[in-house]
This record gives structure tokens, C-alpha cells and sequence, in this order.
């Protein structure tokens, strides 16, 4: 079975709609342009790779199966997305088409995505099946499509001009909603597709080993991918549908087409080595505390607000170091005398290993609210609603 869903023809998917909308393949075949014949040929191609029946042969003509309904609602959720993408990229005027993304090819947006990604027409070659010719003729037939620049010569590289770098959001939510489609259609007992997890650092120590634990006994079908990273880092991919949710501190506001879920609040506490000289100070005061250098969060972040927060109306303590790494703030707190805020669950190996401690109770007034960012509008497939209620039963 199809496993890339850019090996899809989108003529041919844009036909399912289109004999679900109207019953029958002569009508089709005339909404989407194409001969009859070429119409079914190509259904049947689509039902090849996709390993399902999508529509009844019937006398008084077709009827979408389950999976051709499914099939349906996920193609046209892609196109939406790039009928979206497309209007917010082509200029318009005499030279420009009216429906653009009704011309696209899959090989056009699979090519245009392997140079966003690759950042050059060689790589993109090398990632991909296609010749660097090859490449440039189907980002250049983009660009004429859209009637606007794609991408702009850096060096001996490219960079995404603001339309590229729209169109590149379209294309990848477009892939996104194609791969569901696959994996939905499949319907292993196992479970199929992927649940690809943006892991902030609280959650890579707290919540998500548990909920990746009781998924994979489940859904051992289901590949689970954790890209580890700041919110800084993950928000765009998973805006772009490169991930499928993001887990970890939330903002006050949620980003621009996103929807935060919150599932726990997490108290902070000053963490220093164990030997520390205010380790044995049952409640150290601020300015105590301010006696000895930090470790802070990158301006903005949660924790570095929290900490500013703390020292509110008084003379910040020195701060050196600014780093959003766990890894690296505990190696730094135990080879001196530094303090910083942390959850205690991010550290506790280290505090049962007798290398870090809290100094002094958890702060009362520093909360953060630990939850799961998502897509607006997002179509989880069975698999990954699935881990969605584990994360949620693994809080409670």
C-alpha cells in the first residue's frame, strides 16, 4: 500500500469528492475535467494504492463506502488547504489564474517542499527522486501558477520569499490531511500512520513516557515520533502540520491557529546542588537567594517571567546564563553554586541521586499551566485521539 502521499494524483482525489457530490462518474469526470475513461482508470488506480474500496458500483450509479466518505472529507479538507494558502500568496492580475491550486501536481508540491526544507536545489535533489532539472521546472511552474516569487538565491542556497513561505504552510497541512487519509483507510487493528509529538522539556520527564508506554501496547502499528524542542522551536512546525501536538508549558494566549488544552499546573522550586551553602536553610529568603548567580529562561519564556516574577520590585540577581536546556542547567548546578527555577519532577533522579536539591519548599505563586497545543480545526486520526485521552488519563 501507498505509504507517500504525495504519490497521489490530486486530479484523481479531487474526483472523489466530486462522485460523492454528485453519484455518479459521468458528472464527475465532467466537474473535474477529465474523460470518463481517465476517470476510472484513475479511481482504480487510487483504490489500488490506497488498499480500499471507495465507492458501490451501483446500476443507478456510485455510492461512497465508509472509506470513501472518510477519503472524501480528508481530500477536501486538504484542498481547503491549499485554496487558503494559494489566495494568500498569488498576487493576482492579468498573467495570474484564477484557481491555481486546481492546476498544482503532487510532483510540483513535493518538489517545492523538498527545496523548503532543503534550502537548496541540490539538496531538495538528494532528498527526493527528482533531478535538480527537474526540480527547478516545478518550482518555477509554481511561481508562474501563483504569479509571484517562491523562492529567493541565498549564495549558494535558497530562502522561502513571504509567499513561499505561506504556500509552504499550505502544502505541508495539505500533506498532513493526504497521510491521515492513508493511515485512516488502512484500518489496522494495530493501528497504522504516525503521532509525530512536539516535547517540551517538563513533559519529556513527566507525562510522556507513561502515555508513549500504554499507546505503543495498543497501537504497536503506530509510529510515534517526539521532536524535542523550546515552544520557540516547535510552534511553527506545528503550525505547519509537521507535528500533530505540542506538549508542554502554556502561553497566556494560544498561537494564531492553534487551540491549548491545559491537563496539569506544575508548581516550581528553586533547585541548586546539594551541597549548596542554602541547602539547609528550611526557608531561604529573596535576599538570600539573591546572594548567588542564576540560571534563567530565555526573555519571554514562562520560566524566565516566573523568576522575574519572584524578584518583583527589588534588584534582580545576577544571571549569567540564560538557557532553556535541562540537560545543561543540571550539569552547570552541580559543578558550582548557581541556582534556578525548575519543577522538581525535571530533576528528580538527580535530587533521589543525592546530586541536586530544592532549597527551600516550592514557591506557592509559580504556577505553570502544563498542557497540549493542537491545530484549530485538527482531524486527529483514531491512533492519535487515542494518545490524546492516555495523555489526559495519565494526568488524572
Amino acid at each position: 500500500m501507498i505509504t507517500n502521499a504525495f504519490d497521489l494524483n490530486i486530479r484523481h482525489l479531487r474526483a472523489i469528492s466530486a462522485i460523492v457530490r454528485h453519484g455518479s462518474m459521468s458528472a464527475a469526470a465532467d466537474a473535474v475535467s477529465l474523460s470518463q475513461p481517465a476517470l476510472t482508470q484513475g479511481l482504480a488506480k487510487l483504490e489500488r494504492q490506497l488498499g480500499a474500496a471507495l465507492f458501490e458500483r451501483r446500476p443507478d450509479g456510485m455510492s461512497a463506502t465508509p472509506e470513501g466518505q472518510l477519503a472524501s472529507e480528508r481530500v477536501d479538507a486538504a484542498l481547503n488547504h491549499l485554496t487558503t494558502a494559494t489566495r494568500a500568496t498569488a498576487r493576482g492580475g492579468a498573467r495570474s489564474f484564477a484557481r491555481p491550486e486546481l492546476l498544482m501536481t503532487a510532483t510540483q508540491l513535493r518538489a517545492f517542499l523538498a527545496v523548503a526544507d532543503a534550502g537548496s536545489f541540490v539538496g531538495a535533489a538528494d532528498a527526493t527522486s527528482l533531478s535538480q532539472p527537474a526540480i527547478h521546472r516545478a518550482v518555477r511552474d509554481l511561481e508562474q501558477l501563483c504569479a509571484t516569487p517562491l523562492v529567493e538565491r541565498r549564495g549558494r542556497g535558497v530562502a522561502l520569499s513571504p509567499s513561499g513561505v505561506k504556500l509552504a504552510r499550505g502544502i505541508r497541512l495539505a500533506r498532513s490531511e493526504l497521510a491521515a487519509l492513508i493511515a485512516e483507510v488502512a484500518a489496522e487493528p494495530e493501528g497504522g500512520g504516525s503521532v509525530v509529538i512536539g516535547a517540551m522539556p517538563l513533559c519529556r520527564a513527566l507525562i510522556l513516557p507513561a502515555a508513549i508506554a500504554r499507546f505503543t501496547r495498543d497501537f504497536p502499528g503506530t509510529m510515534i515520533d517526539v521532536v524535542e524542542g523550546s515552544w520557540r522551536e516547535l510552534v511553527d512546525p506545528l503550525r505547519d502540520g509537521v507535528l500533530d501536538l505540542m506538549i508542554g508549558a502554556l502561553r497566556p494566549t494560544a498561537p494564531p491557529d492553534c487551540v491549548q488544552e491545559p491537563l496539569m499546573v506544575d508548581r516550581l522550586a528553586v533547585i541548586g546542588r546539594a551541597g549548596h551553602p542554602l541547602a539547609q536553610v528550611e526557608r531561604p529568603s529573596l535576599d538570600q537567594l539573591a546572594d548567588y548567580p542564576w540560571i534563567v529562561g530565555q526573555p519571554g519564556t514562562p520560566l524566565r517571567l516566573q523568576w522575574e516574577a519572584l524578584f518583583a520590585g527589588r534588584p534582580r540577581p545576577r544571571a549569567p546564563i540564560e538557557c532553556g536546556s535541562v540537560m545543561v542547567i543540571r550539569g552547570v548546578l552541580a559543578d558550582g553554586d548557581f541556582l534556578t527555577l525548575l519543577s522538581p519532577d525535571q530533576v528528580a533522579l538527580e535530587v533521589d541521586g543525592g546530586l541536586l536539591t530544592t532549597i527551600g519548599p516550592r514557591l506557592e505563586h509559580s504556577i505553570r499551566t502544563i498542557g497540549v497545543t493542537t491545530r484549530e480545526h485538527w482531524r486527529p486520526t483514531l491512533p492519535q485521539a487515542r494518545f490524546l485521552e492516555l495523555l489526559r488519563s495519565t494526568i488524572i
